[in-house]
């Protein structure tokens, strides 16, 4: 009897997680490997149900690549935003199936990852990398307008300003630069680049021996809510047959080689505008927010099939390459946005959310009894609700009607909070 098949998985954090049970389910054994010794306190306790073993990083890299090679993994595959440099650090040291280290920053930093693009002469935003709040004020004027700052290394929105005037920009520099990301360690460094105008959208690959597939695509909606610019409140599927598809996923094909992506699953938020797609940012990982759920219902596919596809049967995945999706649904999700804050006593009206025909899924990150917060970032959406109907007008229709019950009537806060 031949020797259990073994995948290790790095930081496979939060709904990410999943991707563990679709390996075990297609029969591969798991290791959890972590990359840092803590888990980062926005993505919760660690998830330990179901690995074959759990691997946590004492900081020394070679004691790590000795400890997972007695255990024979096939592939090293990435769970979540942290875990990108060390999982192609285990691949490469390991001589297994990966993206190799000359671009694992390129993959990971905004800044390098938009001058990565620039090289290999696929279209890109202009940006500057700030080493002080002066330069960044001398480029703000040089630019005129609007601007976008933000850390060079985070996820999930967190530390983005828009900004207006070099005094704002200055401002949101020393917001940045005297806390602590989202992963729980120092910001490292500022970027700021050009206000990009158009819609925007999420496409979802995975890729396997350099072939890629777009599992999902989805268009943005923002507000203005809490003092935020486009804040994103939730997002609408774009079929397979609309040109903008088209556009956004041969743009971003060129994106993944840009970066040096032959394997595993990657993450695009891509601008279209006037001048053609732009690249917002790359995770070179799996999407969050449990999209992969709603991808299923979609297309009949998610980035996490394929990416156990990609790894557990390559040929197959290669055959199907290039195949229409399965099935053609249309889909939404909606990112509610508390503007309260104070002890939750309820939502009142989730009940009508819950009736609607296309209505597949309601989550409560916050529930009654807990303090909730007034959304400012992905970190503090109170609920998310997922859309799927075979009738797009339908599906717009009950989207319409979710994000007009979100706002002051849908929370139910204790007085004088």
């Amino acid at each position: 009897m031949a020797d259990p098949r073994t995948i290790a998985l790095v930081d496979p954090y939060g709904a990410v997680n999943k991707v563990g049970q679709a390996f075990r389910e297609a029969g591969l054994d798991c290791v959890r490997v972590q990359s840092t010794p803590e888990v980062p306190p926005s993505y919760g306790p660690a998830d330990l149900t179901g690995y074959l073993d759990n691997l946590v990083h004492d900081g020394t890299f070679p004691h790590m690549a000795e400890r997972l090679a007695k255990l024979r993994p096939e592939a090293v595959v990435v769970g979540s935003e942290l875990g990108v440099e060390f999982t192609d650090r285990l691949n490469e040291t390991l001589g297994l199936p990966g993206n190799g280290t000359a671009l694992s920053e390129a993959r990971r930093d905004k800044y390098v990852q938009i001058e990565a693009l620039r090289a290999a002469g696929v279209p890109a935003t202009r940006q500057e990398r700030a080493g002080s709040p002066q330069e960044l004020a001398a480029w703000h004027r040089s630019m005129g307008g609007r601007i976008v700052v933000k850390p060079v290394r985070s996820a999930r929105n967190d530390g983005v300003s828009f900004c207006d005037t070099p005094e704002q920009s200055v401002a949101a520099y020393h917001r940045i630069m005297s806390r602590d990301s989202v992963f729980d360690v120092p910001n490292e460094g500022v970027v700021a680049q050009e206000y990009l105008r158009g819609e925007e959208f999420v496409v979802n690959t995975v890729s396997c021996r350099g072939r890629h597939r777009v599992t999902d695509v989805w268009c943005y909606q923002k507000i203005t809510v809490n003092g935020m610019r486009d804040r994103i409140n939730g997002m609408t599927s774009v079929p397979s047959g609309d040109p903008r598809w088209h556009a956004v996923t041969a743009y971003s094909y060129r994106v993944l080689d840009a970066l040096g992506i032959r394997w595993g699953p990657v993450h695009l938020e891509v601008m279209l505008t006037g001048a053609g797609p732009r690249l917002v940012e790359a995770g070179a990982r799996l999407c969050g927010a449990d999209v992969a759920r709603y991808a299923v219902l979609l297309t009949g596919e998610s980035q996490i099939d394929r990416t156990v596809q990609a790894y557990a049967d390559p040929e197959l995945f290669l055959e199907e390459v290039d195949a229409p999706y399965a099935v053609e649904n249309h889909g939404a999700m909606a990112f509610f946005a508390s503007p309260y804050e104070g002890v939750l006593r309820g939502y009142p009206h989730i009940g009508l959310i819950e009736e609607l025909e296309s209505c597949r899924g309601v989550t409560q990150r916050f529930k009654p009894g807990e303090r909730l917060v007034r959304t400012i970032d992905d970190e503090s959406e109170p609920v998310t609700v997922g859309l799927i109907h075979p009738d797009r007008s339908v599906l717009l229709q009950d989207f319409a009607t979710v994000c007009y019950l979100d706002g002051f009537g849908f929370y139910d806060v204790e007085p004088g909070h």
